[in-house]
């Protein structure tokens, strides 16, 4: 595919992926580079070489390190920054946080991430409080027009909003700045879901000033599994505390805050996929010479590039503007010929895929996810644009999804 932009020379044999799948589907758990890999063995020899001195005597200062380094990055003070395990629990943080009650509302969107949304159903379930689901069009033809429908769904009784800065089944730069200065002024605190947004988009946190806010290092920094973050705003810290509460509840030590001295340690755990995020940070954004700018450059317009493609091939129109894409498109699916052998395929338990997703990984071992359009009743193919992925891999999509009976134009 002559359009696309020239790959990363090399940046294949960097990963351990296996070359016999064309794994377009980086947005979902990432793919960690091997050196970074190596990295976080490492750490883990040096852990069970002496655990005590290591989990007891010498972690701190190891974390001290790490999350100067990774705070850095996204704009954040350390003072508010904690590692969480992902984005997830990040989110399942605060609302366990919240001191909610009877009647109180927590506002999410039609958009969300499914596992954050039942977070906010069990928050409210727990407190006798409701969830609210603001509609959010799609496709989307305008960032403002997000912005609108979320303040529509706003009331007296919002307590908390959740906002994606990149939504999960849709793959949309939603205008997170414009979203929380917004509700700042209906006096409502914003917990933003960015798992998507570390890597994939420069962060200031500081600047944003949002309540909470959430992020994979996984993703798109491709740090090891389990690297995530949570800061918190300083208006929020005496209240906001960890999943699980240890030592540091009743610690006497004086010179670290009450916030760091719980969320630095709540029990035994591996450390190591933390403590390597630095330098999955380092790795990718040394791909090329101009760092991490370039490579976001690069992978946007590769993004964009496919979107083209594919769409072509379903002769669907764009489901929202290119200022909304980064990493990650997603495309309309159109109906296949009525001999493809899409329509034979019925989901199966327990993940209930939809068919096109089980046949491309079943019989042309392509890695891409299908996400339903949020009135239900529609599917998206949601393509990644990684630092591993080169022209080839949408030229292979391309040509199943033609011996799959879509036509195009």
């Amino acid at each position: 595919m002559s359009d696309f932009p020239q790959p990363i020379p090399g940046a294949r044999a960097l990963w351990g992926l296996d070359p016999s799948v064309c794994f377009l589907n980086h947005g979902s758990f990432g793919a960690t580079p091997k050196s970074v890999l190596a990295v976080q063995s490492e750490w883990r020899a040096r852990m069970e070489r002496e655990p005590v001195l290591f989990l007891h005597r010498e972690i701190e200062g190891f974390l001290d390190s790490a999350r100067e380094s990774v705070a850095r990055f996204v704009g954040a003070d350390v003072e508010g920054f904690s590692f969480v395990p992902n984005a997830t629990v990040g989110v399942n943080t605060v609302l366990r946080s919240l001191r909610l009650a009877p009647g109180d509302e927590i506002l999410v969107t039609d958009q969300g991430y499914n596992a954050c949304t039942n977070a906010a159903y069990e928050a409210a379930e727990r407190a006798g409080a409701r969830v609210v689901v603001a509609s959010i069009p799609w496709p989307c033809s305008d960032p403002d027009e997000v912005t609108a429908c979320i303040l529509d769904a706003v009331t007296h009784r919002t307590r908390v909003l959740i906002a994606d800065h990149v939504t999960s089944p849709t793959g949309v730069i939603w205008p997170i700045d414009r979203i929380v200065r917004a509700a700042k002024t209906r006096n409502v605190p914003v917990l933003v879901d960015g798992a998507h947004a570390p890597g994939m988009l420069p962060l200031d946190l500081l600047e944003l000033d949002a309540a909470w806010y959430t992020g994979n290092l996984h993703k798109w920094c491709c740090a090891p599994k389990g690297a995530a973050f949570l800061w918190v705003h300083p208006s929020q810290r005496e209240t906001t505390v960890p999943l699980a509460v240890s030592h540091g509840r009743n610690s006497a030590r004086t010179d670290r805050s009450k916030h760091r001295l719980l969320f630095d340690w709540t029990g035994t755990f591996d450390p190591t996929a933390w403590l390597s995020a630095p330098a999955a940070i380092e790795c990718v954004g040394g791909l090329l010479p101009g760092g991490w700018p370039a490579l976001r450059d690069l992978l946007r317009r590769t993004a964009l590039t496919a979107r083209v493609a594919v769409a072509k091939r379903f002769g669907t129109a764009p489901t929202c503007p290119d200022s909304m894409i980064g990493f990650m498109a997603a495309v309309e699916i159109s109906e296949p010929a009525p001999d493809s052998p899409v329509r034979d395929v019925r989901p199966d338990a327990p993940l209930f895929l939809h068919p096109l997703q089980t046949v491309l990984w079943r019989d042309y071992r392509i890695e891409i996810p299908v996400t339903p359009f949020p009135d239900g009743r529609r599917w998206n193919l949601r393509l990644s644009a990684a630092p591993h992925n080169i022209p080839d891999d949408y030229a292979r999509l391309v040509a199943a999804l033609g011996a799959l009976g879509y036509g195009g134009r």
